[in-house]
This record gives C-alpha cells, sequence and structure tokens, in this order.
C-alpha cells in the first residue's frame, strides 16, 4: 500500500521536545523529497522540507529549534523538535512529493504544547 503514516505526537509543556516520525511504504523513499507540514487553523504550513540529496529547507518559525531527517534505508522521516513554544500547537502532516503532480499525504499526528 503507498502511503506515509506519522507518529510521535502528543501533549508537551513549552521548552520540552518531541520526535516526530513518518514511514513511508509503497513507494522508492530514498528518491523523493519529503516534507513536514503543520496545520492549526485553515492553512496547513510547510514546516521542514528534506531532498533526497539532503538538501533542508526550514520556514523562520522554527529556524534552529526544529531538525529534519531522513533514513533511507528504514524509509523513515524525522522531525525533532526543541524548545516547543505554544504556537508550534498543530497537527503535523508528512508529506512525500511522488511527482510533479502528485503528493502523497499522512493522516497527520497531534502535537499540544501547553503547560
Amino acid at each position: 500500500q503507498v502511503q506515509v503514516v506519522e507518529s510521535g505526537g502528543g501533549l508537551v509543556q513549552p521548552g520540552g521536545s518531541l520526535r516526530l516520525s513518518c514511514e513511508g511504504s509503497g513507494f522508492i523513499f530514498s528518491d523523493k523529497e519529503m516534507r513536514w507540514l503543520r496545520q492549526a487553523g485553515e492553512e496547513r504550513e510547510l514546516v521542514a522540507s528534506i531532498t533526497a540529496t539532503g538538501d533542508i529547507k526550514y520556514t523562520e518559525a522554527v529556524q534552529g529549534r526544529f531538525f529534519v531527517s531522513r533514513d533511507n534505508g528504514k524509509n523513515m522521516l524525522y522531525l525533532q523538535m526543541n524548545n516547543l513554544k505554544q504556537e508550534d500547537t498543530a497537527v503535523y502532516y508528512c508529506h512525500a512529493v511522488l511527482n510533479s503532480k502528485v503528493i502523497l499525504r499522512g493522516q497527520g499526528t497531534q502535537v499540544i504544547v501547553a503547560s
């Protein structure tokens, strides 16, 4: 089955850390750009992306606090989130860019940052 499945969300206090995981299956993971997005309201925001060659980009709001990585041998994408803030509260989604027209989306994992 062609899918990506996120895990690792939860409730964390401000200043805490979480690591999100995304497992891809049914496609060649290693040559795909992978992305983390989040949605707290109506719009979904691109948080981080990592290309097949390892080029990484972050949105300014998470620069220096979030770190994206991938393990192609395990078909896994990760997002290490440190120094979490209340405004990081959102549903986090994993996206796999299969080609120029098809993006595979997961069901999301909820992150709540609250004291």
